[in-house]
Parts: C-alpha cells; structure tokens; sequence
C-alpha cells in the first residue's frame, strides 16, 4: 500500500504552530481568544510579568476549548513559556490615555522593548516578530535595532486596523459590503496616516470614480473622502475616550496577520516594515501594501501614489525620524 505524500498538497500542513503572545492586558488577552476561535495556531502562549493575571486568563480560556477548534493553551510569568515559538506578538506596553498621542508613548514603550526584545529572541530565535503595542512604528524600529534579526522578521500590525476601518466607512458610504472595498491606509499607524483614495477600488471600479447607487450614498466628493480620513485617524481616540482601551478589532486584525504568516499565505496586508528606497523613504519603518508569508513581511508593494499621496509619505517618515532620532535610535 502506497503512503499520502502530503507535502505534495500545498493545503495540507503538518507543522505544529505555536504562537507566543507577549502582554496579557486587553489587548493581549483578546488576541489569544481571537487566535483561539479561529483556531490560527495549535499552541497558544501567554507571557506576562503578572503571574495571577497570565496564569488566570490562560485558564479562562482552556475552559472554551471544548466550543473551539482544538489547541493547548499555557501561560506563564516566565519567558520560557514562548520557546520554540513560530510567531511571537508583542502586545506590552504603556497603555494610552484619553487625548495621549501614540508617539507621545514612546519614549517608556521604548524602553521596555529593548529590555525585553533580547530575551524573547533568545526563547524563540526563529520566530517571525510582530509588534502590536504603540507606537508600532516606532517600536518596531527599536526592535529590530535591538535584535539584530532582519526586517522581513521584525514587523508591525501598522495601519492593518485602520485600513479595516477605512473599507468599514466606505462600504458604509457607498452601500456595499465591506468585502468588496479594497483601500489602504499608509504610512505612520498614527495621526499622519493617510488613504491611498488614488489606487483604491469597489469591485473593480476605481474609487474616484464610483458613481453611486441606488441605495448608497453617492459618490465619494473630495468632502466626503476628507470626513471619512478624519473618522479613521479618530476612531482610536474616540473608542479609547468611550472604554479606555481598543481591543477587539486589534485582535481581530493582528490574528489575521498571524495567519498570513503561519499558513504562509502570501497575503498583501498594509503591515509597518523598514523601507529601504521605497519611493524615496529609506531608515524609518512605515505601513505599505506588504506580501506576508511563512517568512514574514516580504515584498513591499510599489504601489502608484498621487502627488499629495507621496507628499503625505514623505511627511510620515520624516516626523517618525525625528521622533527615532530624539529616543537615540
């Protein structure tokens, strides 16, 4: 009797996945329930200083196992727990306060990267890194520059969320489903962010040039485009003013990220990377439409950008630089 290769059937995976989550706050903790129900990884590992609260939230979710697809959760004060990890997410840090600008966290976010970011490397040496706690950008520069490893393995969620949010409020505009939006948001995951409206579609027709519906709501005039980019760049501050923390769809999108890489999925997500002459900016880590695959955030997309689109870049990278460059970085 002749045995199955599975390797030959690129949809079948053999591997173990084991994914460590750094941070059991809010976000963390919701991370893992996300990862859970969508059964993202086999191994889930919870890492935080706080040994009730980790060890708590790793049990909590243990006793849903029974209504979600199968897989092991631990958690653990110790940084062993993340071992052999194939993706580590690092979701601790200071939490932002109402009115509080991301970049405004950075120099104490900063500061606990480069304590921990050594000894997480040294628990899981081949892992993919993704950074989640903000300021993302800035943090995931600090991180790669304490790590050594090399970009593609050393990335941030970026503007993944707000770009979700972006295709939520057009889709809401327009009257379509929101699968059928495809938008980015670029640059800084931050008040410098801005849409890429010059290359964005709804099912094929070119979002500038989207003539309505019946049942929509018209098309997308400069004003209207202006009142959705102030909502996305907002919405942080307005969720975290109204529940003092964004949780859900943070988890939500960093789990599909987590996929991307664990399925190997080769999946463009607008993930924040360190550019390297993308059309022009070089040294400062931003969010671009990136292939994300096994081996972490690969190729960056050259998307074609707008004048004002190139000038909104330009502007991202050079107030992440000074920021990098007023923490020494």
């Amino acid at each position: 009797m002749t045995g199955v290769d599975t390797n030959l059937d690129p949809q079948v995976d053999t591997r173990t996945t084991k994914l460590a989550i750094v941070g059991a706050g809010s976000v963390g903790a919701t991370m893992a329930y996300a990862a859970l129900m969508r059964g993202a990884a086999r191994t889930i590992a919870l890492y935080d200083l706080n040994a009730s609260k980790v060890e708590a939230e790793a049990l909590d979710l243990r006793h849903g196992i029974q209504f979600a697809p199968m897989a092991q959760v631990i958690g653990s004060d110790d940084v062993a727990v993340c071992e052999g990890a194939d993706v580590v997410v690092v979701t601790a840090g200071a939490k932002q306060k109402p009115g509080q600008t991301r970049l405004e966290l950075a120099e104490t976010t900063v500061a606990l990267v480069r304590r921990m970011m050594p000894g997480l490397v040294e628990a899981a040496p081949d892992a993919v890194f993704i950074m989640v706690t903000n300021p993302v950008d800035i943090v995931t520069y600090a991180a790669l520059r304490v790590s050594g490893l090399p970009p593609e393995r050393v990335f941030g969620s970026g503007t993944v969320l707000d770009s979700s949010r972006l295709r939520y409020l057009v889709a809401q505009h327009c009257g379509v489903a929101v699968q059928n939006v495809h938008a980015y948001i670029a640059g800084e995951h931050g008040d410098t962010e801005f849409p890429l409206w010059s290359s964005a579609t709804i099912g094929g027709v070119p979002l500038l040039e989207w003539p309505g519906i019946d049942g929509g709501g018209g098309p997308l005039t400069r004003e209207v485009r202006d009142r959705i980019t102030h909502e996305v760049v907002r919405s942080a501050y307005r969720i975290i003013e109204g529940k003092g923390a964004t949780n859900y769809a943070v988890g939500l999108a960093t789990t599909r990220i987590i996929e991307a890489v664990l399925k190997d999925e080769h999946r463009v997500l607008p993930v924040s990377r360190l550019l390297d002459g993308y059309h022009g900016q070089s040294d400062v880590c931003l969010s671009v439409p990136t292939v994300v695959g096994r081996d972490g955030a690969q190729t960056q997309l050259e998307v074609p950008m707008s004048a004002d689109e190139l000038a909104d870049l330009r502007a991202s990278g050079e107030a992440l630089r000074k920021v990098a460059r007023d923490l020494g970085l």
